[in-house]
């Protein structure tokens, strides 16, 4: 894989190219400065921009003064390549707090296309409905200890406006949910994107992670989606690596409260 072609071809389709996450939603390209707007409780933020020392800080403050217009929290998405050199110390200068750094992580969908088993008396389950988002939701909180209401919120809204482009999985033990996954599917693109790969404590180190993405590499293959994009943790970049993937550049929240 060509990682700097890869890299461009992520920023033009994913990032300057990006798509609304909801009917309510929009992209609006303002100057050099591309910005997603949610509808109601939705996301808000920078998702793209080509900026030099000269316009950095004015290009700053008009998306402070916006999104502030409009009462919102907003999330300045910097990458690591993203210029000028030293945005992130502008943007931490006009109050924005920056959030753990994660690595932009990319693999090809037929390097991940292996029969990777899960130990036995586990299966994979679709989630389709709100039962199995019930389900998911236990795992994920099993996996990071955190309230997961906001993924019941998004799930219940995905699977209500866009089913076709969201694969959403749980791994069961009996009934017991243990682990699960999604993948969100860009359509116009070579993208499929992997999020909340998550295990219960008990049950990691067996192999269920591999087989997760294994699972959502056939499906993305088999939609005619090349890439596989991850946002990566430091504890899930190893793991990746050792599959495959590809670091191209790290990607840090930075967030601004009105």
């Amino acid at each position: 894989m060509d990682n700097a072609a890869v890299l461009a071809l992520y920023d033009r389709d994913m990032r300057e190219g990006a798509l609304p996450e909801s009917p309510g939603a929009r992209v609006e390209r303002v100057g050099r400065v591309v910005r997603h707007v949610g509808s109601e409780d939705g996301w808000n933020g920078v998702v793209w921009s080509d900026l030099s020392a000269a316009d950095a800080d004015a290009a700053i403050a008009e998306q402070i003064a916006y999104f502030g217009g409009l009462g919102r929290d907003f999330e300045w998405k910097l990458y690591g390549h993203d210029r000028p050199a030293g945005l992130g110390d502008r943007l931490a200068g006009a109050g924005f707090v920056p959030e753990p750094e994660e690595t932009l992580m990319i693999g090809e969908t037929g390097e991940q296309l292996v029969d990777a088993e899960l130990p036995e008396g586990l299966r994979i389950v679709p989630v389709t409905d709100m039962a199995g988002v019930g389900l998911m939701a236990e795992a994920n909180e099993k996996a990071f200890g955190k309230d997961p209401a906001w993924l019941l919120d998004l799930m219940r809204h995905r699977l209500a406006t866009d089913p076709d482009n969201l694969v959403a999985l749980v791994v069961l033990a009996g009934d017991e949910p243990v682990s699960s996954a999604r993948m969100e599917l860009i359509p116009g693109t070579p993208f499929a994107g992997l999020w909340g790969g998550g295990t219960s404590e008990p049950w990691r180190g067996r192999g269920i992670y591999r087989a997760l993405v294994a699972h959502r590499a056939r499906i993305a293959a088999d939609r005619g989606y090349r890439y596989l994009q991850v946002d990566a943790s430091d504890q899930s970049r190893p793991i990746l690596q050792r599959l495959g993937f590809a670091p191209l550049t790290t990607t840090t929240p930075y967030v601004y409260v009105p």
